[in-house]
């Protein structure tokens, strides 16, 4: 079957599927394994969330919204898609739902209730066996997800805006209002580390790099801090200073490092209140490129497994696909009624059964 491209859109969006079939190479979902073949979700999970108390799928390509779940307890301040592809989970005032990505069913399969406040992160181990969020009660909480309740919790002594997990899957790192930095030592059960940036500017979002040689923090007056983190001499991490970049005039809602299979190529993007989202190289934190399209605050963005397109959310209640290539607009996802805040995408393969 030969494809034909009729306008520069479609190209676009050709390209795209073309890039990701080949990542998608030695994805279980295109195997002629029987098993696989009866599955039904889609390659490329895209969802996002607003301010209108829902959650929305889209297929990537077409821009169809395929699938709406109403969310009336709360807003979503976060979403995130299990390493399998099988759940969502929504981060809400104070709770974390978990959907079933591949059940029609309006109602979630799992309920995580013991934060006290809105929950603003929430992720999954890399196997998907656990869950950490953080949130503004000041807390950062592990939950296990073949048990109920929350196995552990880490004070804070802040309201928790960010959290990531580095990549040893040892050590979450979170920022609160108050403008800290504190690593959290999962073997240890312990703080291992602190910093303050900037004293009493909130640190707004944190991102690693897919290796662990990199963390930046975003923070409410456009900057952002870069450390080299280095090994200590057991697990602790040490954040060495590398750079400040003053990458916009307003608050900085989401920093996000290029995923592994974007090598060799190193990107930061930056979501912000300006309306844009900027695209800095890191060997020397340069300005490759800005997208300019959204007419409101920029929320939150997510790049594709290979890093070639980047989803943003937006006040101005779309999500966008961007090409990394071109910084040029390729598909706008319209079907919200308020500001879209928040945008997940999972476009890789599933992880191999350990």
């Amino acid at each position: 079957m030969r494809f034909v491209a009729r306008n520069k859109t479609q190209s676009y969006i050709l390209l795209l599927h073309l890039t990701l079939l080949r990542k998608f190479l030695i994805s279980p979902i295109l195997s002629h394994d029987p098993e696989r073949i009866k599955m039904t979700q889609p390659s490329v999970i895209l969802a996002t969330a607003s301010y209108d108390h829902t959650i929305r799928f889209w297929e990537a390509k077409s821009g169809r919204c395929y699938r709406t779940i109403q969310y009336p307890d709360s807003q979503v301040n976060r979403l995130e898609i299990t390493p399998d592809k099988r759940y969502l989970a929504a981060a809400g005032n104070p709770h974390i739902r978990l959907f079933d990505i591949n059940s029609n069913s309006p109602q979630p399969v799992m309920s995580y209730d013991s934060h006290t406040n809105n929950v603003m992160a929430v992720g999954f181990q890399c196997d998907g066996k656990w869950m950490y969020s953080g949130s503004e009660d000041g807390t950062v909480k592990i939950w296990d997800l073949r048990a109920p309740g929350c196995q552990r919790e880490y004070e804070s002594r802040g309201a928790v805006n960010t959290v990531v997990l580095h990549p040893n899957q040892t050590e979450l790192i979170s920022g609160d209002q108050n403008g800290n930095i504190r690593v959290w030592d999962l073997t240890a059960n312990s703080c291992s580390c602190e910093l303050v940036p900037e004293v009493d500017t909130a640190v707004r979002s944190l991102t690693v790099m897919w290796d662990g040689s990199l963390v930046v923090a975003a923070n409410n007056h456009g900057t952002c801090y870069v450390w080299r983190l280095l090994k200590g001499n057991q697990t602790m991490t040490n954040f060495e200073p590398l750079h400040k970049l003053q990458a916009h005039n307003g608050y900085i809602l989401k920093c996000l490092l290029s995923p592994e299979f974007c090598e060799p190529h190193r990107y930061l993007a930056t979501a912000s209140s300006d309306h844009t989202v900027k695209i800095w190289n890191v060997d020397g934190f340069t300005l490759e490129k800005t997208l300019i399209g959204h007419q409101r605050w920029v929320w939150d963005c997510v790049f594709s497994v290979d890093g070639a397109y980047l989803i943003t959310a937006s006040s101005d209640t779309t999500a966008k696909l961007w090409s990394m290539t071109s910084g040029e607009e390729i598909k706008t996802y319209q079907g919200h009624h308020k500001a879209t805040v928040c945008c997940a995408l999972h476009d890789g393969a599933e992880p191999s059964p350990s």
